[in-house]
Order: C-alpha cells, then sequence, then structure tokens
C-alpha cells in the first residue's frame, strides 16, 4: 500500500491540526509537514527532502497567502499538487487559485470522504473538482462568453466611442473628436447602451473597465 505524504498549510490552529488528527487515522496518508503560512512552509520545504506529494493549502493567510504560495510551488515544484481548502466561494477567488496551479478547491464543511477522494484523485489522475467547483467554472466561462459575443456585436466607430465616453468629454465634443455630427454620436449612444443592455454613461464606462477598453 502506498502511503501518500501530505503538507498542511493553514493559519487556523485548530483546524490544521483537527486536519492531522483525521488523516493520521488513515494508513494512507501521512502529514509530513504543517505550517501556518505560505512563507514558513516555503522556508521549511526548500530544506527537506522528504517532499509531500500533495499539499491542503488555505487561502487568506498572513506573510504569503494560498495564491502567492501556490504560484510559487507551481513554479519551483511543479510535481506538488495543491488542494485549496478554504472557506471562501468566490469565483473571483476560484479563478485565481485555479490559475496560480492548484488541482483541487475544497469547502471547509466537506465531508473528510469528499477530502480523501480529492487528494487520491489529485495524487493519481493530477486534478479534482466538485460539482461545486463546476458549476462556478462553468457560470464564469458562459459569462465570458456572453461578455465576447456582446464585443464582438459592436463596431469598431462603436469601441472608438466608448473608449471616449470614459473620459470627460460631453458628447458633443466626443462628436468633434470623432469628426461626426451629434445626432450620429447619439445613434451610436443609443446602439451601444441597447447592445450592453445598460441604461446610462455611468454603466458604459463600468463596461469599458471590464473588458479593459479604458
Amino acid at each position: 500500500m502506498k502511503t501518500i505524504p501530505i503538507a498542511i498549510v493553514d493559519d487556523h490552529t485548530l483546524m490544521s491540526k483537527a486536519l492531522e488528527n483525521m488523516i493520521a487515522e488513515n494508513p494512507q496518508y501521512k502529514v509530513v509537514m504543517n505550517h501556518p503560512n505560505g512563507e514558513d512552509f516555503i522556508e521549511v520545504l526548500e530544506k527537506t527532502a522528504n517532499l509531500p506529494a500533495v499539499v491542503l493549502m488555505d487561502i487568506n493567510m498572513p506573510f504569503k497567502n494560498g495564491i502567492e504560495t501556490t504560484e510559487w510551488l507551481s513554479e519551483h515544484y511543479p510535481d506538488i499538487k495543491v488542494i485549496a481548502l478554504t472557506m471562501e466561494d468566490d469565483e473571483k477567488v476560484l479563478i485565481k487559485m485555479l490559475k496560480a496551479g492548484a488541482k483541487g478547491y475544497l469547502l471547509k464543511d466537506m465531508q473528510p470522504s469528499i477530502l480523501f477522494q480529492a487528494i487520491d484523485t489529485v495524487f493519481e489522475k493530477g486534478s479534482f473538482y466538485t460539482d461545486f467547483v463546476a458549476q462556478k467554472l462553468l457560470k464564469v466561462k458562459t459569462e465570458d462568453l456572453k461578455n465576447q459575443s456582446l464585443l464582438s456585436e459592436l463596431k469598431e466607430r462603436e469601441i472608438e466611442f466608448i473608449k471616449l465616453a470614459c473620459s470627460e468629454l460631453t458628447y458633443k465634443e466626443i462628436a468633434d473628436k470623432m469628426c461626426l455630427s451629434p445626432k450620429t454620436i447619439d445613434g451610436y449612444r443609443d446602439s451601444v447602451f441597447i447592445k450592453l443592455d445598460i441604461k446610462n454613461r455611468v454603466g458604459l464606462v463600468l463596461f469599458a473597465m471590464k473588458h479593459n477598453l479604458c
């Protein structure tokens, strides 16, 4: 029977100790490291030959958080698999952690059986995502596709208008800048508002900021 070496990186002492005790009850797994933040973990990791195969990584930690630590691991120890273990269910945090190199993402209120399933799957196959994560990723992907579709519907001059609308220029000044009549600019404005389903210039600026148009 192969024993999987595991590291726990979590600044919540009770949580990390409870995890270690639970894992210790199963002979298939062995906790070889347990540290309260990424900085301490990296310092010890660089000095040891007893490397973990899987890291249970908290996200919000002092000194070096889970995202930063996972990025560092991806660069220096790419064979070590990271499973994010957190209370965060925010899509942005999820995406940042996965982009940093995490191979799994679990909420701390999951069942122990799910944790062991995740460790086994990540160790053997490389990645593990619960239905919760899959749904979050699908939602993000759907929103990205929707935004790409919206951008593709905009004409070149409409995009130019949006960029200028992010400035302090009035619509009349934008018309002068684009060498167009105010009536034509009004047409661009109304068309863009309809295409992007927004009601005013503030909404237009927010859309432009989100998509790096201004």
